[in-house]
């Protein structure tokens, strides 16, 4: 097993128990927790010091797997994926099969099909989705690479992915937008 294959191992045990992770995504660094455990999501919100209010992402491997997430899942979300030239993030009605409190008030749901190779694997491994949010204590600055990341914010995950502690990523603009019912849709931030 090479070093990637193990920090992906390690890290799906660690969500498996219900832990919180620190790891590198498509975008930046992440907090991140099974989705569909609301005690893994608690504590998610309690170390990032986030209001439960605040909806989180949800990250998965595929746009195959947003039918077992969504009642319904326009086609039109599918192609927008398949085209976006940066990470995007679609905010989904009628949301199903994750915990309550990593839904929006309104049931609505932000999924992003991750394209990274650690992202992907760890979420292939895993079978579920992660709950994920930025690597900062709420309010605060977001960390654009690991260094940034704060001490404290390091001593309070479980697990600390150890991989790629060294690079520095261009952080990459993630398009949000917004699925109503029937497909229409509108563009949160580009």
């Amino acid at each position: 097993m090479n070093i990637f294959e193990k920090e992906v191992t390690l890290a799906c045990e660690a969500l498996r128990k219900g832990k919180v992770i620190l790891y590198p995504t498509d975008t930046i660094w992440g907090l991140g927790c099974d989705a569909t455990n609301s005690r893994a999501v608690e504590q998610l919100f309690k170390i990032k010091r986030k209001n439960e209010q605040n909806s989180l992402i949800a990250l998965i491997e595929s746009t195959d797997r947003l039918r077992h997430y969504l009642t319904e899942v326009p086609p039109i979300a599918i192609d927008l994926i398949a085209y976006a030239a940066n990470p995007i993030s679609i905010i989904y009605p009628n949301a199903r099969n994750f915990a309550k409190n990593v839904l929006g008030k309104d049931g609505s749901i932000c999924i992003r099909v991750t394209n990274d190779p650690f992202c992907t694997a760890l979420v292939k491994m895993f079978d579920k989705p992660i709950a994920s949010t930025s690597a900062n204590f709420s309010g605060e600055p977001t960390a654009l690479f690991f260094e940034q990341i704060s001490a404290e914010l390091k001593r309070k995950v479980d697990h600390i992915v150890n991989l790629y502690h060294n690079e520095i990523k261009a952080a990459k603009a993630t398009t949000i937008i917004r699925m109503e019912e029937g497909g229409t849709f509108t563009i949160v931030r580009q």
